[in-house]
């Protein structure tokens, strides 16, 4: 590609970004809907058939979790050893649940739902067989003192060998899962060490998420508008240049913030007419970082590791560009790839790090337009629209 058509994705990229950050897009929100308009209109204008879908979603996690572990911090406080049993397990396996990719049962039968806009874009060959599907996200979430930059930057200042050796970011998660647990455990148990212990671990959690919920949105321009340049790039380049012997869906989810709910309308959606064995998905998560990486497993809870093959695949794409794609990491949090995953999907997960291996300004009022890196970015287009053209040359052979 020419330095001029790569100027030009550059600036296809901070104009889409400048303008989608301007306003709230908290998840099932007007102003996600907005997004999710605008989005779906660049994608037309660039050729592709794209439609704005409606789903249902509850639009938050702090709701869920907030009071499931209020619940069993109360009742570790107060409540007999039957209650802290029987309250313990519920809360500890909704929680399970609602963190690692499971149906959301609690959410879904206890808290109000409202509606939820994915974008969803066809381009590529409509006719051929093998579908690879790029997916990011276009709402953005609340701020929270727990996600500081201050603290990912301490301890890399601090303990550099320490952040030299880590693979895995840290289990966030874990303690608001171990409060219910300690609950139940107690309750089996009597002890009354593991009571106090749930009882000052699971009110330290719902204080958190009552923390979490009381903030605003951030502008989001890293997490995710950088990946919804990725999908509009390629949209361009594609009709620059088309694709034969792939169908391609470029989609852009709502309410991924409040645990992947539009993808899992977009599952129940479209799953059943993308066969598994013919279909990959290619999640494109904050890629405005400095550096490009893609992971090789994610989960809040327990680890779930994509696939060598695929991500074998990016990885040959990005050599052949000659650009740094950092291999051998894992999150303790989760994308929409999960979601595809689990159902079965070849899938991996594209991203990106500061120096300190973690996404810049992750959650925080500084995750603006003028803080994303537009040459990850623009990195990110070229390697997904490779990836893409090596799997449409291997159909023609």
């Amino acid at each position: 590609m020419s330095i001029s058509q790569q100027d030009q994705l550059n600036q296809l990229a901070r104009n889409l970004i400048g303008e989608l950050a301007a306003f709230d897009r908290r998840s099932a929100s007007d102003g996600e809907k907005r997004a999710a308009a605008t989005i779906a209109a660049r994608l037309e204008a660039y050729g592709c058939s794209a439609a704005v879908e409606r789903e249902r979603a509850h639009g938050t996690y702090w709701w869920p979790l907030g009071l499931l572990t209020l619940a069993a911090g109360l009742v570790s406080l107060k409540g007999s050893r039957l209650l802290r049993t029987i309250v313990g397990g519920f809360t500890a396996a909704a929680v399970a649940d609602d963190i690692s990719g499971g149906s959301q049962w609690f959410r879904r039968a206890a808290l109000p739902r409202r509606d939820t806009w994915n974008v969803v874009a066809e381009a590529g060959d409509e006719h051929a067989e093998r579908t690879i599907v790029f997916v990011a996200h276009h709402d953005a979430a609340h701020w929270s003192l727990l996600f500081a930059p201050q603290i990912p930057e301490f301890f890399g200042e601090h303990f550099p060998q320490q952040l030299e050796r880590s693979k895995t970011t840290p289990p966030i998660m874990f303690p608001v899962f171990a409060g219910p647990v300690l609950a139940l455990l107690s309750g089996l148990t009597g002890s009354t060490l593991l009571r106090r212990a749930a009882a000052v671990i699971s009110l330290g959690s719902a204080i958190t998420f009552a923390e979490i919920g009381s903030r605003s949105v951030v502008p989001g321009a890293n997490d995710n508008l950088s990946g919804v340049a990725v999908l509009v790039g390629l949209a361009r380049l594609m009709r620059e240049r088309p694709v034969r012997g792939v169908r391609v869906l470029l989609v852009s989810t709502g309410s991924e913030e409040s645990f992947m709910e539009g993808m899992r309308g977009f599952a129940k959606s479209h799953f059943g007419s993308l066969p598994t064995e013919s279909t990959s998905f290619v999640c494109i998560d904050s890629v405005g970082s400095p550096t490009l990486m893609q992971l090789e497993g994610e989960g809040m809870l327990w680890m779930a590791d994509y696939g060598e093959q695929l991500k074998a695949e990016l990885s040959a794409a990005a050599a052949e560009l000659d650009v740094e794609l950092v291999r051998g990491l894992r999150f303790r949090n989760a994308t929409d790839a999960l979601i595809a995953h689990q159902a079965g999907y070849p899938t991996l997960m594209l991203g990106s790090i500061s120096q300190y291996k973690a996404p810049s300004n992750y959650h925080w009022p500084s995750d603006t337009a003028e803080n994303v890196d537009y040459a990850s970015v623009v990195d990110a287009i070229l390697i997904c629209e490779r990836l893409l053209r090596n799997t449409a040359a291997q159909t023609e052979n």
